[in-house]
């Protein structure tokens, strides 16, 4: 499917998809989503970019291999747990701590650094199946 129409669309839909998996990632404690979900969405962006463009084009949007963005999520996931040990707490018990930026106060939780990590451990490895599956053997 390397259309035209498909490889003029396909841009405007990866925007699309990334910001929407961003939205779904950030509101993921309070409504349905997370990181797990968000973390598809991206990788199904990514995999539509790939049929359109090739995967040695993902490679280099990406800069970095898939499976950098998955281990640098296992890091920030087993990070966002151990800060729990430094209280005294049980291991994975919410920690919240709040940013005075100028007029705005803004909440930083380590479940929403649990679920960016997770997000970033299904992008990471589902992008690199996706590409894995799209390469025909030309390397990249």
């Amino acid at each position: 499917m390397n259309t035209l129409i498909f490889r003029t669309i396909a841009p405007l839909i990866v925007v699309v998809m990334v910001v929407f998996s961003f939205f779904v990632m950030l509101r993921g404690h309070n409504e349905p989503g997370g990181g797990f979900v968000g973390g598809l969405i991206a990788a199904s962006a990514i995999a539509i970019y790939g049929m359109a463009f090739g995967p040695a084009a993902v490679q280099k949007a990406l800069k970095a291999h898939p499976i950098t963005f998955a281990g640098l999520g296992v890091v920030l996931a087993t990070l966002s747990g151990l800060l729990s040990l430094a209280y005294q707490v049980p291991f994975l018990t919410g920690l919240w701590v709040d940013l005075h930026l100028g007029d705005a106060d803004i909440a930083v939780s380590t479940p929403m650094v649990f679920d960016i990590g997770v997000y970033l451990v299904v992008f990471g490895t589902i992008s690199a199946i996706a590409l894995a599956l799209e390469d025909d053997g030309e390397g990249g």
